[in-house]
């Protein structure tokens, strides 16, 4: 945990302040802000949801009681009407003649209250019985004139003794308007099936049916439907005079009732009507965004107006203390606030005064005195280092290679030789140019003696043209290239390597070709080099890398005045080539 904690401190260390306080406001008032809106706004929507849902339900509750009384109602009246002796027995007799029929009718209806019973003027009661000496009028009708009818053939087919049927009734259309209509329909069969057939229909007012639904003011569309057909709805497809619609709004609905009236399988469809949950947040967008505005912009603002007292004045200070390398500090003109940071600019301006004072009185006078030290040291050393005779090296050297000969070591002697030649020739430079010739000699000597520690896995060939011997170059140019061809490129190589060496004219230029056949560098590498010799300057010599070759192209770059081209190709596996290219006008002959 711990851990944990210093590495977060030092993630935010490496942040500037300003964002540090944009994190902070993000992490501790934006983003809490924006979870506990979130689960706000989802409770609030699910809360609606479940509201809406427990109120589509009541509705398809309301809407199925109030059909199903109104069905039993009329399943009440066909139930007395089917148990009734004296109807049974009206139906049952064979009349004469009309007029016999006629006064047994109106004896029936004063005598059995008949008409009592036969309910509101929302239904129309029916009965009909298979008796041809019946007169079709009034309450009652004989069965033959409505057996090719759409409901008694439903009946028929249907098997049952009671079932509900909603119909579009066309059959004496166009002499009688087509319409709607809701039936209750049942057989008299309660005194036994000897007696003629006999059938009660009550049909329920669909008129008065819609507008009992309709005026309920269900909160949403409400749609009574079997198998897809709409029986019954508040939305405007109940007109009595039209044939019945297909429900073509499933996606719209939001919750379903099934319902089973006398074998009649209804669908009970609330559609999710009203304003949806999307919309009452829209219309209340208003709202909303100024609660956005309170809660996130001018929070934000805010912390946007003390992010600048902040760091305005950090930034100040920190310029003021970019210049401490200075001889003379600089103070902070203004100072602003009595907060910490106006009392760290105060301290600042204090301690800048205090140093400028200790500079002006000790650090100058005291600078001048250790300059005329340093000098005085100086000529000392370089009066003792001019004492020092450089001929004993080469006298202990020469008493080795005497010493081997004797032993007949002649490799170690021949070794020490050419060791004794390079620092000859080092000690006897007195400048840093010397001619090629001479320089020559010095890479012969050094790839002699690399020649003794690579073996036959080393050869070379000098080659250099005789106007050219006495051009003078900045000293151990030349050999540097050639201990870079060694050491990177043959020393890497396990098989047999050569390295060239070509000094020649080319148009009015000095043309310097180093090449060997060692291992080659890929292509990132050659870039990183080429532009490294390119813009070789002190400041890349401070860097790490391959610092022979930069001095050599820094000097070369310094004596001739930047008159110098620097060119290297090479091949991964096969070898290297660096090409020197001076004019010979900046150099001396």
């Amino acid at each position: 945990m711990c851990t944990l904690r210093q590495k977060i401190e030092r993630w935010l260390d490496d942040y500037k302040l300003k964002k540090k306080l944009m994190l902070l406001y993000i992490s501790c008032v934006l983003i809490p802000l924006i979870v506990t809106d979130s689960i706000v706004l989802h409770i609030v929507i699910h809360s609606e949801q479940v509201k809406q849902q427990h109120a589509m339900e009541n509705d398809a509750s309301a809407v199925q009681y109030h059909l199903g009384s109104t069905v039993e109602y009329a399943a009440s009246m066909a139930k007395n009407i089917y148990m009734n002796a004296y109807i049974e027995e009206f139906l049952n007799r064979q009349y004469e003649t009309d007029l016999d029929y006629v006064t047994a009718y109106y004896t029936f209806m004063k005598n059995s209250l008949f008409e009592s019973s036969m309910g509101t003027d929302n239904t129309q009661v029916t009965i009909y019985a298979d008796n041809e000496t019946i007169i079709n009028g009034g309450e009652f009708g004989r069965l033959s004139a409505v057996r090719d009818t759409d409901w008694y053939q439903y009946l028929e087919n249907s098997g049952q003794e009671t079932l509900l049927y909603f119909y579009y009734d066309d059959w004496k259309s166009p002499a009688v308007d087509a319409k709607r209509k809701l039936l209750f329909i049942r057989r008299m069969e309660f005194f036994g099936k000897d007696s003629c057939e006999k059938v009660v229909k009550i049909e329920i007012d669909y008129s008065n049916l819609v507008r009992d639904i309709v005026s309920m003011n269900y909160g949403f569309p409400v749609y009574i439907c079997q198998d897809n057909r709409i029986l019954l709805s508040n939305d405007g497809h109940s007109s009595v005079g039209r044939e019945f619609e297909t429900f073509e709004a499933a996606d719209e609905v939001g919750y379903v009732k099934n319902t089973s009236l006398y074998g009649l399988e209804l669908q009970i469809y609330i559609l999710k009507g009203g304003m949806s949950v999307a919309a009452q947040i829209w219309e209340n967008m208003p709202l909303i965004l100024l609660l956005v505005l309170i809660n996130a912009v001018l929070p934000g603002l805010l912390m946007q107006l003390i992010n600048r007292s902040f760091t305005l004045r950090i930034q100040e200070l920190s310029r003021a203390f970019e210049n401490v390398e200075d001889e003379q500090l600089k103070e902070i003109p203004a100072v602003r606030g009595k907060d910490e940071i106006g009392g760290l600019m105060q301290n600042y301006n204090r301690m800048a005064a205090r140093i400028n004072e200790l500079i002006q009185t000790v650090y100058k006078d005291r600078l001048r005195e250790q300059e005329m030290d340093i000098a005085r040291q100086n000529a000392e050393l370089l009066a003792l280092h001019s004492q020092i005779n450089p001929h004993f090296l080469f006298n202990a050297l020469e008493s080795i290679r005497m010493h081997s000969i004797l032993k007949q070591e002649y490799e170690t002697a021949d070794m020490v030789e050419k060791l004794a030649i390079m620092e000859r020739q080092n000690v006897e430079w007195g400048t840093d140019s010397v001619e090629i010739k001479k320089e020559m000699e010095f890479v012969e000597a050094y790839l002699g003696l690399q020649k003794y520690r690579f073996g036959d896995r080393l050869s070379y060939e000098l080659d250099v043209e005789p106007d050219c011997e006495q051009i003078r170059i900045p000293k151990l140019t030349v050999v540097t290239f050639v201990e870079n061809a060694c050491v990177h490129g043959i020393e890497s190589k396990t098989s047999p390597g050569w390295i060239f060496v070509r000094i020649y004219k080319e148009r009015q230029e000095l043309c310097i070709e180093v090449e060997d056949t060692g291992d080659g560098l890929s292509e990132e590498e050659l870039e990183v080099i080429r532009q490294k010799m390119q813009q070789a300057s002190i400041k890349k010599l401070q860097e790490k890398g391959r610092v022979g070759i930069l001095n050599a192209c820094l000097r070369l770059r310094m004596v001739t005045e930047d008159a110098v081209q620097f060119d290297m190709e090479s091949e991964k596996g096969v070898g290297t080539l660096v090409q020197i290219r001076i004019s010979l006008q900046k150099l001396c002959v």
